[in-house]
């Protein structure tokens, strides 16, 4: 009987082992397995963030994988900003429905009207920036279209005193003039600051986004992406758009800067939140040694590719923009930079470079004819550089 017994204890034990081991293959192979690019996704697109520069990445993916992208109907440059978004703002969306790959224009998130455009598995994920940078950003881009900040001779002398220039009747006017971030993601910029009611909101922001990223580190931004969407490194190199010539840089004193955090509360403490929860997902995700050697070949890749697609090397004052096509939209005090690219590119390399600087009013415009060929083309009063290749 112990015979008996022990016997059966070595088979018991034996079974074990065998069942670990055989856990331990399948995890370790499971682990190897190449993970597929994830290709449902909604790109909340936050204001003065680099978020055109996410745009024209997210436009280029939609090409390559020939997905469909969520763009705004009729003669709509925005899904309907600063409206709070209704799914009627898509294009064809009655007859498309939730078959829409890639949602990234501007607009007033509204998880439920989002829902019925977009799949059930659709990755959300959206962009944050220092509220410091940002609103001396917003004041120079939109001075002339906000009452708040035209009234007033430069930022310090807006922040200085800022109730003096922002009357909550004209709110709607001045939506860019504070907490346009909390605004952009569905909330009341004007709300009280109350940790309460904070709280919530961040919680909600968490529930609704997959994946928050950080202006002020765009780079790890985009390694972090590549992981967490399973892409290339190709997929999320880019050049610079939408940015603005140094010398239209307004200096802040420090006590703006200060003044900023209290004006700005919301946006101040949605930015600090999100930008600890960010650097926790690169432990998790990448490791911060992997993201070092990750973001040099991202910059190596980007230099290369600079070097086979600019003339300059950089970006370019708007005067100096040789192809009217390739113009960004200009605004307010701002010089809005754009690129020229080099001549006698065989077309294929042509056409790549052409996407990379591609300003974003320009890509929607293109996408919208190739997807939509028997609507109105959109008017945008710019020249547009892909008529002739529609037409071959």
């Amino acid at each position: 009987l112990l015979i008996f017994n022990l016997c059966l204890g070595l088979i018991f034990l034996l079974g074990f082992f065998h069942i670990k081991n055989k856990n331990y293959i399948i995890s370790k192979s499971h682990e190897e397995l190449p993970c597929l690019p994830k290709t449902n996704v909604m790109f909340l697109k936050t204001h003065k963030t680099a978020s055109s520069t996410i745009l024209n990445i997210m436009f280029r993916f939609a090409e390559r994988y020939n997905l469909t992208v969520a763009l705004p109907a009729g003669q709509l440059l925005h899904l309907g900003y600063p409206k709070t978004f209704k799914a009627h703002f898509v294009e064809e969306f009655q007859a498309i429905g939730q078959n829409y790959n890639i949602m990234c224009n501007h607009l007033r998130f509204n998880p439920l009207e989002v829902q019925k455009v977009m799949a059930a598995n659709t990755f959300y994920v959206s962009i944050l920036r220092n509220p410091i940078p940002l609103l001396e950003s917003s004041y120079v881009y939109y001075k002339g279209d906000v009452p708040a900040f035209r009234i007033s001779k430069d930022v310090n002398e807006y922040l200085a005193s800022p109730m003096k220039y922002y009357h909550l009747e004209d709110y709607k006017q001045n939506i860019y003039a504070r907490n346009i971030m909390w605004f952009d993601f569905g909330y009341d910029n004007n709300a009280e600051d109350n940790k309460k009611y904070i709280q919530t909101v961040l919680k909600e922001i968490e529930q609704n986004f997959h994946l928050i990223l950080i202006t002020d580190y765009f780079d790890e931004s985009m390694i972090l992406l590549k992981h967490t969407l399973c892409w290339d490194l190709d997929d999320v190199v880019y050049f610079k758009l939408n940015s603005r010539s140094q010398d239209t840089v307004q200096t802040l004193t420090p006590e703006s800067k200060e003044q900023i955090k209290s004006w700005c509360s919301l946006d101040w403490q949605l930015y600090l939140h999100f930008n600890q929860s960010f650097w926790r997902r690169i432990e998790e995700t990448v490791g911060l040694e992997q993201l070092e050697k990750e973001v040099k070949h991202l910059r190596m890749r980007q230099k290369e590719l600079m070097e086979t697609c600019l003339l300059d090397q950089d970006a370019v004052e708007k005067n100096h923009i040789k192809n009217k096509a390739l113009l960004p939209y200009q605004s307010g005090a701002t010089s809005i930079l754009g690129y020229n690219l080099k001549e006698d590119l065989d077309n294929r390399t042509l056409r790549m470079c052409q996407k990379m600087v591609m300003p974003e009013l320009q890509y929607m415009s293109y996408l919208y004819a190739v997807q939509h060929p028997h609507k109105k083309r959109k008017q945008l009063g710019l020249p547009l550089l892909w008529t002739s290749f529609l037409e071959k």
